[in-house]
């Protein structure tokens, strides 16, 4: 695979692991972690790593979906993308165990399901995990219409 000119780059710096605090140079964010009592820790106030995985992925996701919508001029209603991260006990140590919880009202569940490929075909965070981490895409049955009861163009496109 080739690849392209980076487009944008960030960065950010974690101080003590899992139980310390990330920053970005931009301070635009400063967040203090907290190790989950489910694997040992304090379950502090802080977030942690899945967390933050979690909304990054979800958020990439839907983006994916709205750039598939606009290129495909298919219009829904209001989307929501939930992004489920666990930590797994694996051979060689710890693994990441995801899930995408899809939400895309008003549209037939074929059209959402054709989105829902297309978006994870287009999606980064998706392309980066492809053969390291199972990644399972459920579509909600939340606001799916049947064959001809599709929105009309020109509402929310995410």
């Amino acid at each position: 695979m080739t690849q392209g000119k980076v487009l944008f780059s960030t960065q950010a710096t974690a101080h003590g692991g899992r139980a310390g605090y990330i920053e970005t140079p931009d301070h635009h964010l400063g967040v203090k972690l907290s190790v989950p009592q489910e694997i040992g820790g304090d379950g502090g106030v802080g977030t942690n790593p899945e967390q933050l995985f979690a909304a990054g992925y979800a958020a990439c996701f839907q983006s994916a979906i709205g750039g598939i919508a606009r290129r495909d001029k298919i219009s829904f209603g209001s989307s929501r993308v939930t992004g489920v991260v666990g930590l797994v006990r694996d051979d060689l140590g710890f693994a990441l165990d995801v899930e995408l919880r899809i939400v895309l009202p008003e549209l037939t569940r074929e059209k959402a399901q054709y989105m829902i490929d297309e978006a994870h075909k287009r999606c980064p965070y998706s392309r980066a995990l492809q053969g390291n981490v199972n990644v399972r895409l459920t579509l909600e049955d939340e606001g799916l219409v049947e064959e001809g009861q599709e929105q009309g163009q020109g509402q929310e496109q995410p």
